[in-house]
């Protein structure tokens, strides 16, 4: 019975370890193999070397485009979402009447942001003659072309991003149930006002779930892309051709796998190499349980 029990655990994990090398290793080392190569997916891959890659840094201008329009979503969607996630989260955590069905009622545009069905929805919104421009012209103001005018489709692409910030919120708000009541208390005995409390309580005490959600968010937003994909298809003029489109096409429109794999890897690099300045400015910022430094 005792050796039967030995082996138990190992039949447990045998699933998520199959599937972990089948659909998340083979793929990986796979694609870095591909990136090194011309594959059309029909015919045997042919090496080329690094020519994937210096034409992906010399003359692809489409690639230059893709990627600050990348850089410029990432940079603005997650200081926004974790803002807001942050602020609706301090809202919640008060004792107020019907405070689990508000906490719910925020939570699900993060389930359902995702999917097909809300960019659509998000689509039909801000059309010419969508809600938002219904309610605008309440106000006597002219329609915007939210998704025609490159300065304009990009931030409401954003804007679908921020709504969906419920996971964070949850963290946010299992963080701050989670401080010390009685440094309150002593803060609030020593005249602190709320702001100060926010500030030099609240703040440091919650930095490495702030840290957690800044890593998680970062990567997600690198990896956008029913949104772009479904409201805009990348326009106008490229302003929403995010990398992540650029990958799709390149791989399964102009069945250039080879040569997606190298954009891949490029984004991986980049997600890679921001993670770890991440941490590296993590040891300024973030404060855990017995730090003793000031």
């Amino acid at each position: 019975m005792g050796g039967d029990n030995k082996y138990l655990g190992y039949i447990y994990i045998a699933p998520y370890v199959a599937g972990l090398l089948i659909f998340t290793a083979f793929p990986f080392i796979a694609s870095f193999y591909l990136s090194f190569t011309d594959y059309d997916l029909l015919s045997t891959p042919k090496w080329v070397g690094l020519e994937n890659y210096q034409k992906l840094f010399t003359r692809d201008r489409t690639f230059e485009r893709s990627l600050s329009v990348t850089l410029i979503y990432v940079f603005m969607t997650v200081p926004i979402k974790l803002a807001f996630a942050l602020l609706i989260a301090v809202i919640l955590n008060y004792r107020l009447k019907a405070i689990n069905l508000f906490r719910t009622a925020y939570y699900v545009p993060s389930i359902l942001g995702g999917s097909i069905a809300i960019a659509v929805l998000w689509r039909y919104i801000f059309a010419e003659s969508g809600l938002v421009n219904m309610l605008l012209g309440v106000f006597g103001i002219e329609p915007i072309n939210w998704f025609g005018d490159p300065q304009n489709a990009l931030f409401t692409i954003t804007l679908l991003r921020c709504w969906q910030f419920g996971s964070a919120m949850v963290i946010f708000l299992a963080a701050l149930q989670s401080v010390d009541k009685s440094l309150y208390e002593a803060a609030a005995i020593d005249g602190a006002s709320q702001w100060q409390i926010f500030r030099h309580i609240t703040l440091p005490l919650i930095t490495p779930v702030i840290f957690f959600n800044l890593i998680m968010q970062t990567v997600q937003a690198f990896q956008e892309f029913n949104g772009p994909y479904i409201i805009t298809e990348g326009g106008p003029l490229k302003s929403t051709y995010l990398l992540p489109l650029y990958i799709y096409d390149k791989a399964f429109k102009s069945f250039d796998m080879g040569y997606a794999s190298a954009i891949a890897w490029v984004l991986f690099v980049i997600i890679m190499v921001l993670t770890l300045v991440a941490f590296w400015s993590s040891k300024k910022w973030v404060y855990y349980a017995g730090d003793k430094r000031s």
